[in-house]
């Protein structure tokens, strides 16, 4: 398991704002486990309403747009990690 980093960190306590995540703690999201889908036993079981509320989140905590048709959001929305890449990637 790879520890958050401070980047991390601040966007998984973004997003347990967001999502109204009551059962789990930001420190507790693993920065390369699966956010959606219940296959997986380390992943948040997120679906697709909650990456509406993800996205809306970013847009107003780092000013980073996430377009809804975007072909590569499976990939952006994969992991915090891959989340906060592509939040670093687009930032002004």
């Amino acid at each position: 398991m790879s520890e958050q980093t401070e980047a991390e960190s601040a966007l998984a306590a973004i997003l347990i704002e967001a999502l109204d995540l009551e059962d789990i703690s930001a420190s507790e999201i693993q920065p390369t486990a699966p956010l959606f889908g219940f296959d997986e036993p380390s992943s948040l079981g997120l679906d697709s309403i909650d990456a509406l509320e993800i996205a809306l989140a970013i847009n107003q905590n780092y000013s980073v747009q996430i377009q809804a048709d975007d072909e590569n959001n499976k990939a952006v929305f994969a992991t915090l990690r891959s989340l906060m890449q592509y939040i670093q990637e687009n930032q002004d």
